[in-house]
Parts: structure tokens; sequence; C-alpha cells
């Protein structure tokens, strides 16, 4: 849980930047990859990463209004990152004109249960992280690279003069 917005707003662009890298390493025609027909595309993942902020966020009072819940995925991959590129840094923007530390202790209806809003952040943080690590999954199958976040992947070892770590 988030005890500073200072705290939220560092941690939020390091994982907002994590979160850009690997929705501009999409493509139109990987949206359409999924597991199975029962599971949610790429492009269906990468989009819900938007929607939760226009989602979750007015739950405590913020007025991240896009892209609306119901809105379609998107067919081309540069519509996704704007959109995210624009709910991500209107969420920081408002939260560091809004709230103040204290602001993170008020308590907000999320799903049925009363969350600090300093927790409400630390889920939207880790939502992304985990729909990113289900997407970077999608991205192999479809044959893509995938952009290290936390560390190189496999395909930036080269860049460090090293090889990738055997499997």
């Amino acid at each position: 849980m988030f005890r500073r917005v200072a705290d939220f707003q560092e941690a939020w662009e390091r994982e907002r930047e994590g979160t850009l890298k690997i929705l501009r390493g999409l493509t139109d025609s990987s949206l359409s990859q999924a597991v199975t027909d029962d599971d949610r595309t790429l492009g269906r993942m990468a989009w819900h990463l938007a929607q939760t902020i226009s989602e979750m966020m007015p739950r405590t009072g913020l007025s991240v209004a896009d892209p609306a819940a119901d809105a379609p995925v998107p067919t081309e991959a540069t519509t996704i990152v704007a959109t995210y590129e624009a709910a991500s840094k209107a969420v920081a923007e408002e939260i560091a004109s809004t709230w103040t530390d204290a602001t993170l202790e008020v308590e907000d209806d999320m799903y049925g249960e009363r969350w600090p809003r300093g927790q409400t952040l630390q889920a939207l943080v880790v939502h992304q992280a985990h729909h990113r690590g289900q997407m970077t999954v999608l991205m192999r199958q479809a044959g893509l690279a995938v952009p290290g976040v936390y560390g190189p992947a496999r395909e930036e070892w080269a860049t460090h003069g090293m090889p990738a770590p055997k499997v």
C-alpha cells in the first residue's frame, strides 16, 4: 500500500514506462493472438490495461474518463498505445494536483470492499504488472520480440555484451 503520493508517482512512472515498452512492441496482426478461443486476445488484454484506469480510478473520486468501459478493442496497436499513454499520464497528473499523503488513507468502495486509496493505487500497479506478464507469453507466441521490463529479455542480453542465460 502506498503511504506517500511521491512514492506512488515514482513507482507509477517506472511501471507506466514498462507497460508502454510492452504495448509499443505489439503489431496490428498480433492483437488477435490468444492461447485458446476461450481466452483474452493480446489486443483485449492490452486494451484492458487502458480501460482499467478509467474504470477503477473514478471510484476514488478522480475524473479519468477515457477510454470508456464499453469501448471496443481497437484494431490498431498504435491506438491502444496512445490511449493507454494518455490515461496513465492523466491519472498521475490528477493525483499530483489533487491528492495529499493523507488522501491515501481515505477509503472507497472497491468492488464491494472498502479500500484505502493507497491500496487501490497498489492494486492498479500490480494489476498491470500481472497482465504484462501474460502479454509477454502471447507476444512470444505471436513471434514478436519481448522488451525487458525488470531486466533484459532474451533478445536484449547481447546489447549488454552477454549471452542469454541457458534455459
